[in-house]
């Protein structure tokens, strides 16, 4: 009888289930397919099976690995480092300012995150120029100004993504402030902790599960940052800030190679799957 209705619980999700498989499933095999191929953008009729081949390239090309060292510099400066650290850093701050300190800082760090992506681009693409905001406000002040998007490209782009992306991390971390109980603050401060003291003892063991959340969607979102980097730089100049999903849209639809762009965005998929699993592992350790 149990049995019975263990598989009658599996009929109100079925139809999603259908429709996942159907929309999301079968693209991804069909994408997996097609990594395995030497498939053209010129047209898929003379495509043939080239097995691993399209992988040994990827691993062969220098392009590609430095595509990925690129990626990685990105996403821990970005995302691990910038996002993760300011988003805490602001929702800290925010507890102990004023009301109107408060809702305009969030206002301002909010209408950042919610601008479109090409938006935020192209803003930031104009304060790093050479006629920039930056280099004007460097002149002012006597200081050496420089081309940014030249000498810096990967800095520039991984500001960008910085300014964009930290409202997310803000939200997160004051939610996860707000769940602190004052009576523990208010118990350490008794017994004579500073503040480096209680955010290290305190604050941080205790928002542990929010801190390894926000790192996850933080790095796989950044992973996949595209658009940002397309209209500040195109990867460029050469490919000093070619990161994989600008690397594999380069082999894809630029140079018309699909099957070895495919290939590229699986390795990409497979490195934010790493990634997933190497917090969800500390997560599960400290917990």
């Amino acid at each position: 009888m149990s049995g019975t209705r263990g598989r009658w619980r599996w009929v109100p999700i079925a139809p999603a289930t259908a429709l996942l498989l159907l929309f999301l499933g079968g693209p991804i095999g069909y994408c997996v397919w097609i990594a395995f191929t030497n498939t053209q953008l010129t047209g898929a009729a003379g495509a043939d099976f080239v097995g691993l081949e399209n992988f040994r390239r990827a691993f062969a090309d220098t392009a590609f690995r430095n595509a990925v060292w690129l990626t990685l510099v990105f996403t821990v400066f970005s995302a691990v480092i910038g996002q993760n650290t300011l988003g805490l850093a602001l929702a800290a701050l925010m507890r102990r300012a004023s009301r109107p300190l408060r809702t305009a800082t969030g206002a301002l760090v909010i209408a950042a995150w919610v601008l479109p992506e090409i938006v935020a681009a192209f803003l930031l693409y104009a304060f790093f120029r050479r006629e920039g905001t930056l280099n004007a406000v460097l002149d002012w002040l006597h200081l050496p100004s420089q081309n940014w998007l030249f000498t810096a490209p990967i800095l520039a782009v991984s500001f960008a993504n910085v300014w964009r992306g930290t409202a997310f991390s803000m939200l997160i971390y004051s939610a996860a402030l707000d769940g602190i109980p004052r009576d523990v603050v208010e118990a350490a401060q008794v017994d004579g902790a500073t503040g480096v003291r209680r955010l290290w003892h305190i604050t941080l063991p205790m928002i542990r599960r929010s801190i390894g959340t926000n790192l996850m969607l933080n790095t796989l979102s950044t992973l996949s940052v595209f658009g940002l980097i397309w209209a500040m730089t195109r990867g460029g100049p050469g490919n000093r800030s070619q990161t994989l999903p600008v690397f594999m849209y380069d082999q894809a639809f630029v140079k018309s190679l699909i099957g070895y762009g495919t290939a590229v965005a699986l390795l990409l998929l497979l490195v934010g799957a790493l990634f997933s699993l190497m917090y969800l592992r500390l997560m599960k350790v400290e917990l």
